[in-house]
């Protein structure tokens, strides 16, 4: 399937996506509507975001430059040491700045 991105195609794209990115979020909602929420369903939510978060970051440690792994580095020892999210952030964005500044 192949849709044409000048002219409408690039609307119907967007749409076709709000369309999609709605339907999760509200499936989402309403299927937790009918769950109840005890001490497991609890505990599997709350590990389900770091989960989330290593799986998004773990390719990039493998896979990624020494700029991203020296932010990813430096970003979690931040957030280790101060638990405050910005810093830590701005720390990671650093250092891969400053890394990939370095020659060779």
């Amino acid at each position: 399937m192949s849709i044409e991105t000048a002219g409408w195609g690039t609307l119907v794209l967007v749409l076709a996506m709000m369309i999609v990115t709605l339907a999760t979020r509200w499936g989402g909602v309403f299927v937790m509507s009918l769950v109840p929420v005890g001490h497991r369903v609890k505990r599997f939510i709350d590990g389900m975001s770091g989960s989330v978060l290593v799986a998004l970051l773990a390719p990039m440690a493998v896979a990624g430059d020494n700029g991203a792994r020296a932010a990813l580095l430096v970003t979690a020892v931040f957030m280790l040491l101060t638990r405050k999210p910005l810093l830590a952030i701005t720390g990671g964005i650093l250092a891969a700045a400053l890394v990939r500044q370095l020659p060779g």
